[in-house]
């Protein structure tokens, strides 16, 4: 079937809105991370709905104020942070599928709840690859988030059906309000650590200001007196400890190799949890032992 294009216009936008897909995968050891969903589990669920391919593009909204017009008629997705959602001004529905038109403009203003949202779309959002992926970094693709005037295509006629569905699936967003993150311990485990550790499990922890797509900064500091290493791999998940007492957690655009020992790797699947966190809002750890 041959697909046409169609482009949606950026009218407006926050900062850190940002074309994402799965990500980079193998180039680790030329320093590129991976640049993946920050929420995959809204992510997932936006391409599940849209009966799209696992890794077909979205975009990642991490603050209010996305303002996008939409050239020809199409299926969208709307998953991860509620947000107030309007179509050409009028109310609308903060998750699931929805019908837009020739002409339509959806807007995305204050979020209610988290502080990660999924737009996906039907077939996904075309844009250029890098490397094998869509996702937009610094350094990687020629712009590091969208912009005001940003276009970016689309096929018009990839329904593949969903104007027949009459599924009700609905988006569960309870883990937005889950405290807990569980946790293993982390490449640089020691005697040491743990009993730092035991501290941080028994404090109360919060999300600071300090809060990208790179990492988040935990608001309480735990000095110790623990060595720096040597440079090492991270990943998404690892929590590193710094000689200065600060906890940072680091996620889906973070670097490849880092200096602070490596006290915990957080499990994966509670990776959205943490992503969802906005700046005073509390957090645990559970450690996950075998």
């Amino acid at each position: 079937m041959i697909k046409d294009v169609a482009h949606a216009k950026i009218i407006n936008v926050g900062p850190r809105t940002l074309v994402r897909d799965l990500g980079r995968s193998g180039y680790a050891s030329v320093g590129i991370p991976t640049s993946g969903p920050l929420d995959s589990r809204a992510f997932n669920w936006n391409n599940h709905l849209l009966k799209n391919q696992e890794s077909d593009a979205q975009i990642e909204i991490n603050q209010p104020g996305l303002k996008i017009l939409f050239e020809s008629d199409t299926w969208i997705c709307l998953a991860g942070a509620k947000a107030d959602t309007r179509i050409n001004s009028q109310s609308g529905k903060k998750n699931g599928l929805i019908r837009v038109l020739s002409g339509d403009v959806l807007s995305l203003g204050k979020f209610e709840k988290g502080s990660v949202l999924y737009l996906g779309i039907s077939g996904g959002f075309q844009s250029d690859k890098v490397l094998r992926s869509r996702s937009q970094f610094a350094g990687i693709t020629e712009l590091d988030s969208l912009k005001k005037g940003n276009t970016l295509p689309y096929f018009t006629n990839n329904s593949s059906g969903l104007d027949k569905s009459f599924a009700k699936a609905k988006w569960n967003d309870s883990y937005l309000e889950y405290l807990s993150l569980r946790v293993y311990p982390g490449f640089d485990w020691s005697f040491e650590v743990e009993r730092i550790v035991e501290k941080i499990f028994s404090s109360d922890l919060h999300v600071s200001t300090l809060r990208n797509t790179m990492a988040v900064q935990i608001q309480e500091e735990f000095p110790n007196k623990l060595e720096s290493i040597p440079t090492a791999p991270v990943f998404p998940g690892t929590v590193q400890l710094t000689q200065g007492g600060k906890i940072i957690c680091l996620l889906s655009d973070a670097q490849v190799t880092g200096g602070y020992p490596r006290i915990l790797q957080i499990h994966e699947d509670d990776l959205p949890i943490l992503a969802q966190k906005k700046p005073n809002q509390k957090i645990r750890f559970s450690l996950l032992k075998d």
